[in-house]
């Protein structure tokens, strides 16, 4: 049962908003924030308004089957008005449960995405270029914008690593569950005798971070700056136009020099930083609160295999949720990746359900 207060709240937070967004005098950026709180009450406010209407008409249904004088056809109504209503309401109050969860501060932000081959040599790489094919079909089925940050090609035609930002609404929310070791069953195009080969790519997703999400001091910072190279030792370009930082207080190091400007590829370099720093100090975090590590299904641990890509059989199967879906070649094209995704956030919601009681 939510308290009757709690809902009270949602519908007075967004009246006051509404009020607030239509005055003039509110400042730019409080302007955007207010707005995306306004948005998001918005999701659910017509159900928490029924909600609260739900009282009185039980109120007047119950008079009618209290009073003496009411006709038997009159009672058959009112008891299957109370009853549906009373499942209207279960409904209603498990969305409005689902709503009032402590939300991930980082769902609302971009995010950075990072994909490398593992174990599994040259059919390792084909497969970390298959994943990133795969996000950028989601991506475009759901009208977010992707931009390519570095990329390293293999000599098989794959990518040895790829790393790429996206932005739009609610981006981590959605792709943070696809952090992780991502495994590949399939035959290679080089073997010989039809056996089924293991490899694997891991899945890195960071939230994107602003500079005001997170501090890092100049003085923190050791930049290297060195001579592009292509593949087999070809020079890129004749100038010092790779740039690599090392953060020191935690040694995470970021190198890029796809771009001939050292200044873009020191921007580029330093988005990432941010994002892997920010990303270090949260998991170091939840790790300290454990009833939010209960809390979560594997949404940040890169090295937690958490996904089979299964080509004989034509299947994927999610190790988390023991969920297997027979539709690889539909799931690889971004078709129905969302079905797969809706399933990992109902799982965690519920996990957070249970931990509410």
């Amino acid at each position: 049962m939510i308290p009757i207060e709690k809902v009270q709240d949602i519908v007075k937070r967004h009246s006051d908003l509404e009020k607030e967004l239509s005055s003039e005098n509110l400042d730019t950026k409080l302007f955007a924030k207010k707005s995306k709180e306004y948005s998001n009450l918005g999701s659910v406010i017509d159900i928490a308004k029924e909600y609260l209407n739900f009282e009185v008409e039980k109120k007047g249904l119950e008079q009618i089957l209290e009073d003496k004088n009411t006709d038997s056809e009159m009672i058959d109504m009112a008891k299957k008005d109370l009853g549906e209503m009373n499942k209207k309401k279960e409904k209603y109050e498990n969305q409005l449960k689902i709503f009032l969860l402590p939300k991930d501060e980082d769902d609302d932000k971009n995010a950075i995405v990072e994909i490398r081959a593992g174990t599994g040599g040259l059919e390792a790489s084909l497969f970390c270029a298959d994943l990133f094919k795969m996000y950028e079909k989601v991506c475009s089925k759901k009208k977010w914008s992707l931009e390519l940050i570095s990329i390293s090609k293999s000599e098989a035609g794959g990518f040895k690593e790829v790393i790429f930002s996206v932005s739009g609404n609610d981006i981590y929310s959605y792709l943070k569950y696809e952090s992780g070791v991502h495994r590949v069953q399939r035959i290679p195009e080089t073997e010989t005798q039809g056996r089924v080969h293991t490899s694997a790519s891991t899945v890195a997703v960071l939230p994107e971070v602003e500079e005001v999400d997170i501090e890092i001091k100049e003085s923190d910072l050791r930049v290297d700056v060195f001579r592009a190279g292509g593949p087999g030792g070809q020079s890129v370009n004749t100038t010092d136009s790779a740039v690599r930082i090392t953060h020191i207080p935690s040694g995470v190091v970021v190198s890029q020099q796809d771009e001939k400007s050292q200044h873009k590829n020191k921007a580029k370099a330093l988005k990432i930083l941010r994002s892997r720093v920010y990303e270090a100090e949260k998991r170091k975090k939840d790790q300290e609160r454990s009833s939010n590590r209960r809390s979560q299904i594997g949404t940040g641990d890169r090295s937690e295999r958490i996904r089979t890509y299964n080509f004989p059989q034509g299947r994927v199967t999610d190790h988390r949720i023991n969920l297997t879906l027979h539709k690889l070649d539909e799931f690889l094209s971004g078709e129905i990746h969302e079905e797969m995704n809706q399933e990992l956030r109902l799982k965690e919601q519920n996990i957070k359900l249970e931990n509410l009681k």
